[in-house]
């Protein structure tokens, strides 16, 4: 087969992380595997696993993104591929556009996925569009159903999005090194339960519940230590500078550390007694929490969105309802009385499902290749 993968650009995210496993599993399996973006830092190392990239400006979200849709369409001539999976609005609707100006039998299959909860509108709707339609959660698939109704069922395939066991083998440690940095560097922690909250620093993740349950550990005679582990973009440093002035409020200036944007996650999900996602609007999937589950390490999170569905399978104890602070309390100072751990990861939930399933989708559409 010849599949041609198109998004927004390839720096960093899920969708592009996801683009580069599919894209490395067709090499592995002798397909041809191109790639159409804007580009990004994570070209090279598309290109080094014997990807060929197409750099095209498909990644604004004007009228000018439309100028493109001759352009795809010659590379659509010229490559012949034999699927365009779409992963993104803009990409989607520019490939949309370029397919209808074809002859109908050199036109190829296009798949899409949903890798989010999209505003409902005509924009949006493109995703609903492709011949199969990827859904990264079982809540992202009744999303489809329920807001793009001629969307058949039976287009219809839920892939959970997976993580790679070998580089988050249950029990990991960190090495002596890290460690050594580590440990002098947070000597706050000494002593107490580590709760990490991972994620963007935006209104949508829950840091002042996170700051609410630390407040009510407190309370409960419960020594612990919060932190908060991410990127502020620009535009939100004032939102970080309401969290800092929340915690001086709420008299947690020695109970929580934040840590900003590291590339060291894992390391500090092993250091942690207990991941958080506490999103108050539903995440579509959540690979984070499954990289802590990989490890070994417990989630608690609101029962909501795909977070809700790794928690049924994986850890059950650790889903909160909405909101609910005094449940987080609880929830936490269980897990820590009793030590809980969570379920191993397995299928669905690893990257070589989610490849296997993904090329499964293009061979229905090619079955004689």
């Amino acid at each position: 087969m010849k599949i041609l993968q198109i998004l927004p650009e390839l720096n960093a995210g899920g969708v592009e992380r996801g683009t580069l496993e599919i894209a490395r599993a067709l090499v592995a399996e002798g397909h041809d595997s191109l790639v159409v973006s804007n580009g990004g830092r994570l070209v090279s190392e598309l290109e080094a696993a014997g990807s060929r990239h197409i750099e095209l400006p498909v990644h604004r979200k004007s009228l000018f993104s439309l100028l493109q849709v001759m352009r795809l369409r010659r590379v659509f001539e010229k490559e012949k591929p034999d699927i365009v999976h779409a992963r993104s609005r803009v990409p989607g609707w520019i490939v949309w556009l370029a397919l209808r100006c074809m002859d109908a039998k050199a036109r190829p299959h296009f798949v899409t996925t949903v890798h989010g909860f999209y505003s409902i509108n005509f924009y949006s709707a493109i995703m609903a569009r492709g011949e199969r339609v990827i859904a990264v959660s079982h809540c992202i698939r009744d999303y489809i159903s329920q807001n793009y109704p001629k969307t058949p069922v039976a287009a219809i395939r839920v892939i959970p999005r997976g993580v790679e066991l070998a580089e988050l083998p249950r029990g990991f440690t960190p090495d002596a090194a890290w460690l050594k940095i580590w440990t002098p560097a947070q000597p706050q922690l000494a002593g107490k339960a580590v709760l990490l909250l991972p994620g963007r620093i935006t209104r949508l993740k829950g840091h002042e519940d996170f700051f609410a349950m630390i407040t009510g550990l407190k309370a409960a005679g419960v020594p612990a230590h919060g932190l908060v582990v991410g990127d502020t973009h620009a535009r939100k440093k004032a939102y970080m500078g309401e969290l800092r002035a929340s915690v001086e409020r709420l008299g947690l200036k020695d109970d929580v550390t934040f840590l900003g944007h590291r590339g060291d996650i894992r390391e500090i999900m092993a250091v942690a007694d207990i991941v958080y996602c506490l999103s108050v609007q539903p995440e579509s999937f959540g690979r984070t929490t499954l990289e802590a589950f990989a490890i070994g390490k417990p989630v608690v999170g609101y029962d909501h969105g795909g977070v809700a569905e790794q928690l049924r399978e994986l850890f059950p104890v650790g889903a909160v309802p909405l909101r609910d602070v005094d449940g987080l309390v609880k929830t936490t100072a269980m897990i820590l009385r009793t030590k809980a751990i969570p379920g191993v990861v397995g299928e669905p939930f690893t990257k070589e499902a989610m490849c296997a399933a993904t090329l499964e989708v293009y061979r229905e559409l090619v079955p004689g290749k």
